[in-house]
């Protein structure tokens, strides 16, 4: 196999594992979440389903609590056997859903008939309605005449059926809607029902059709007990409790509370080994819960049917995977082979080999053609690099020969300073000495006067502060200004006005009798970054020049500031310099006028820290009642 055909098969196989994985991922995702999605919908539909049923049964009810409602006046008004006899085959003969009616008068309140009294009312099919006296009915316990008597409201009872607990008949099983009847001086007389068929009420609720094959109501009473169930065997016979197993139907107890209780909502069960969504809801007006149960395997069928169409997909959308990958990784590393020989031939130093300009606008033809441009671009360059080495090879030669010279120039000025330094401290040291003699010898009298001897004792210590002065500049003179700018690293938080007063207070030790006036315009809070030691060294330059060449009673030093800048103004009223100085005094070893007895170094060391600290240092030749130097560093 070629390196051709190797190289295609392994971008092909590395861009298929990256994209397989991903595909089927992103296929796998959308499948998960069309399973939430079908669940939700299916739960939807099936609460939606519900409410309509729950809708229906509470108008089927409805129906019967108008019956009872609209006549219940009527025998309110005729408190009489006959009339309440025909007030209750009323009721029944013109309400369809209404199986029988039936009046049960509180005790002894129809001595006539004895101590109960009751009138009942059946409807037989067609249009057989009967209704008769009940003889000697017991009634009393009955939870359809307890119920009203107890809370004097009306309501609607448990059904109930009148046969034994063994052979219930679910089609006979009925529920009632019971009225108090009173008396119009408010006392109550007896209690009206109304029942309607529980197996009618099962019949409308599963008219329609449904959303699922398999789903069908359930509806439970206050106790549990199935009152509508597809199973007829459980109708009153069961309750949700007495049919599941607590151990292994945990669920089925759980729901079962949730609907006694009169809650409403959807939780997912298990019974008989299936699962089941079961959608609940209290019935209005009554302790009675109604539910729709779902089979999972029926809210899922459109899920698992998509299962097999999404294999489909997986399967296809691999085999187009590879094709594609296959296609496209040859044709996209076919110039790349074309490219690689030419540039193979180069390097093997055959330059006349040109590379061609191609039309493709690729990535790989874009490629191509900066490597032709790059062989041509290095075609110039050769000819034109052996002309320049030549040239830089004699102006390396000129810059040797410089180079040495200026190192040695350097030398020398470090050693004269050095030298000149030396020098200095042997007389700064006979001079201090002098001064220590002079001090101890102020004890006697016939030295010298006090007076004398306070003078020379000033002058010794003037003149060595002066030489120790001048040695310090020395030193600070013997850096280079490379050494400077490195040290001179502009990060120090620095107030203005506090630094200034500092180095004011510096010029006073050195002269107590001047007088300096400080005039600023910012305030004390003001800070800049900049380097505190170069700033200070510049600052008490200006400011010992002003108070040591006037009479230092007319030093004023102003703070000002514009958008970028800080200004420091010095001036002094004085003989100030020529107009043509005022280049040379930043010189080194330049001195003007009485600057003679100094080295020269003061003003042009102060230009220099100025200039590192990014700002400058002016000397204003309009100003001519003496000697104004502006100092400017950056915010």
């Amino acid at each position: 196999m070629s390196k051709h055909h190797r190289l295609s098969r392994s971008l092909s196989m590395r861009i298929i594992l990256m994209a397989a994985p991903i595909f089927i991922l992103s296929i796998g995702t959308l499948f998960l979440q069309s399973s939430y999605l079908i669940r939700e919908k299916a739960m939807a539909s099936a609460n939606s389903y519900l409410n309509t049923a729950l809708h229906r049964v509470r108008n089927y009810m409805s129906i019967v609590e108008t019956s009872a409602n609209s006549n219940a006046w009527m025998m309110e008004e005729n408190l009489r056997s006959d009339s309440l006899k025909s007030v209750s085959n009323r009721i029944v003969r013109l309400n369809a859903p209404v199986v029988s009616s039936s009046f049960y008068a509180l005790p002894d309140e129809f001595p006539e008939y004895g101590h109960r009294f009751s009138i009942y009312t059946e409807d037989y099919g067609g249009d057989s309605i009967v209704s008769y006296i009940e003889p000697d009915y017991d009634y009393f316990h009955r939870a359809c005449y307890t119920e009203p008597v107890r809370t004097g409201k009306a309501c609607w009872v448990d059904p109930f059926a009148e046969k034994s607990s063994i052979a219930v008949d679910h089609t006979q099983a009925i529920a009632t809607y019971c009225q108090p009847i009173r008396h119009h001086s408010g006392r109550m007389m007896g209690v009206l029902t109304v029942d309607l068929s529980i197996s009618d009420m099962a019949s409308n609720l599963n008219k329609g059709d449904r959303p699922f094959p398999h789903a069908y109501f359930m509806m439970l009473a206050e106790d549990g007990r199935y009152l509508i169930h597809p199973d007829t065997v459980r109708v009153f016979r069961k309750s949700i409790f007495s049919d599941a197993d607590p151990h292994r139907n945990p669920d089925m107890i759980t729901l079962g509370y949730e609907m006694t209780a009169g809650k409403h909502g959807d939780m997912r069960a298990t019974y008989d080994g299936r699962e089941y969504y079961v959608c609940y809801r209290p019935v209005p007006g009554t302790k009675w819960s109604l539910a729709l149960v779902c089979p999972v395997g029926d809210t899922l069928t459109s899920y698992y049917h998509m299962g097999y169409v999404i294999a489909a997909i997986i399967i296809i959308g691999l085999l187009l995977i590879v094709w594609l990958c296959n296609r496209l990784v040859k044709q996209t590393i076919q110039p790349i082979y074309g490219l690689l020989r030419n540039t193979q031939q180069i390097a093997d130093g055959k330059y006349d080999e040109l590379i061609p300009i191609t039309t493709k606008m690729g990535v790989i033809g874009r490629l191509q053609n900066s490597f032709a441009h790059m062989q041509h671009s290095l075609n110039q360059r050769m000819g034109k690099l052996r002309k320049d080495t030549d040239e830089i090879r004699k102006h390396n030669d000129a810059l040797e020969k410089s180079k040495a010279l200026a190192d040695e120039t350097v030398k020398r000025k470090n050693l004269f300073i050095q030298h000149v330094a030396q020098q200095m401290r042997m007389p700064l040291n006979v001079i201090l000495g002098f001064a220590n003699v002079l001090r101890e010898s102020a004890g006697d009298k016939n030295a010298m006067s006090e007076v004398e001897m306070s003078n020379v004792t000033s002058m010794m210590k003037s003149n060595a502060v002066n030489m120790s002065r001048m040695v310090l500049m020395l030193f600070d003179a013997s850096e280079t200004d490379l050494d400077e700018t490195l040290m001179s690293n502009r990060k120090d938080e620095v107030a203005c006005n506090e630094v200034a007063r500092e180095c004011i207070r510096h010029a006073m030790s050195h002269f107590p009798d001047a007088k300096i006036q400080m005039d600023t315009i910012l305030p004390d809070t003001m800070h800049i970054l900049t380097n505190h030691l170069y700033l200070m060294r510049t600052l008490r330059e200006l400011l010992y020049n002003a108070a040591k060449y006037t009479d230092g009673q007319h030093v004023k030093l102003t703070i000002t500031q514009n958008e970028k800048k800080v200004r420091f103004i010095v001036q002094d009223v004085g003989p100030g310099l020529s107009i043509d100085a005022d280049e040379l005094i930043f010189k080194p070893f330049v001195r003007e006028g009485d600057l003679s007895e100094g080295l020269g170094l003061g003003l042009p060391l102060a230009k220099r820290h100025a200039k590192n600290l990014g700002g400058d240092l002016i000397f204003d030749a309009d100003y001519h009642e003496g000697c104004r130097v502006v100092l400017e560093v950056p915010k």
